[in-house]
């Protein structure tokens, strides 16, 4: 997914929003939407236009439909080698985030993502002169400091230290120790300061069941999970998290398998967490998928992960205005076909980009209240 770009837009947005250069901090609330033993729902924070208005109405309308905001940036490597504080605009931008989100009265769940989100086969933003491997101890500094900044000033009850790693472990299997060394540190130096949070990665859940084969993945089936991925990672795996998104793999959501989700929760007893996806409304390109569709997904993740999730991500609220994004991107001078490559990920919002609800909204509404 292209959220670099996206995250970049609304970055500048909610800046602009706020007006905070140098914003403090908000005060950690007493309780929070996670002290329930209930599902939690939240969305990235992503305007359907490029506006200010948009921004303010985005926060409000997530207080409505959702109870927290998913928090995913790269890491700013930079500012976090210096040291766990410090000032840097990708500093501000998480605060001013933080700030509305509060104003709002929504909490937040955080994801740090070192690795491109475009490929996530490689590492995103590193200085030139940075070898680009988790053995490479500026990066493993700079990972550390950043998780303790996150940690300290915000206190999330949940903070996962990468976001789809399976893909990089792919690719990378050498590396891929590094990495989960890295992560074993971190998890030990934040749980000495914030016991009570819970640490973990997300794991693209598509690409765990081989459902887009890779050359470098030998004769791995369809449907058959790569669970030593995620075992890696025990015991100090606090939630199994996945991303999805079913729609480019099956033309229909009728067509996802009655079992698709639920070994997950055959694999594991720990909480399960449903980090980011969606299913696309329209045809767009290759796709074809309609309303309908949506609906069935959302009643699969429902019925196949129910109440073991502690939270659930739907990524967006409102469909993405293909126009508006482009305009910006063009004054930003970015490649026309970055805004042509939105359009996959445009209509997976439960309402149009202008708020009309779509079939969708209801049935995510009804498993957020229940009826008695």
């Amino acid at each position: 997914m292209k959220k670099e770009i996206i995250a970049s837009i609304i970055l500048i947005l909610i800046t602009l929003a706020c007006g905070n250069a140098n914003p403090t901090p908000p005060s950690i609330p007493e309780t929070s939407v996670f002290d329930s033993s209930e599902t939690a729902y939240g969305f990235y924070p992503s305007p359907p236009e490029i506006s200010l208005e948009s921004v303010f109405q985005t926060f409000k309308d997530m207080a409505i439909y959702g109870d927290f905001v998913l928090i995913q940036q790269n890491v700013d490597w930079e500012s976090f080698i210096s040291g766990v504080d410090g000032e840097s605009q990708q500093r501000t931008d998480i605060t001013n985030q933080i700030i509305l989100a509060r104003q709002n009265s929504l909490d937040y769940v955080f994801v740090l993502d070192p690795l491109n989100g475009l490929n996530r086969r490689e590492f995103f933003g590193l200085p030139a002169n940075w070898d680009p491997n988790f053995a490479n101890p500026e990066i493993r500094a700079a990972l550390k400091n950043y998780a303790l900044w996150v940690a300290r000033n915000f206190e999330p009850r949940y903070l996962a230290l990468a976001s789809e790693i399976n893909t990089y472990m792919d690719a990378h299997p050498r590396d891929a120790q590094n990495f989960i060394s890295l992560y074993n540190e971190i998890y030990a130096l934040v749980k000495a300061e914030a016991p009570e949070t819970q640490i973990f990665v997300t794991f693209q859940w598509d690409d765990l069941n081989n459902m887009f084969p890779q050359p470098e993945e030998g004769n791995r089936q369809r449907l058959s999970p790569n669970w030593e991925q995620v075992e890696a990672f025990e015991p100090n795996l606090d939630v199994w998290a996945i991303s999805s998104y079913p729609y480019f793999i099956f033309p229909r959501g009728e067509d996802i398998p009655a079992d698709y989700y639920s070994p997950l929760l055959e694999r594991t007893s720990k909480p399960v967490a449903f980090a980011e996806g969606g299913f696309s409304t329209q045809a767009f390109a290759q796709f074809n998928h309609t309303p309908e569709d949506q609906v069935a997904y959302l009643n699969a993740l429902h019925e196949q992960l129910g109440p073991r999730m502690v939270f659930w991500v739907n990524t967006l609220l409102n469909d993405f205005n293909i126009d508006s994004y482009a305009r910006e991107m063009a004054g930003q001078g970015r490649n026309p076909e970055d805004a042509a490559a939105l359009g996959n990920f445009a209509y997976i919002g439960l309402r149009e980009f202008d708020g009309t609800p779509k079939p969708a909204l209801e049935v995510w509404q009804s498993f957020r209240n229940p009826a008695p």
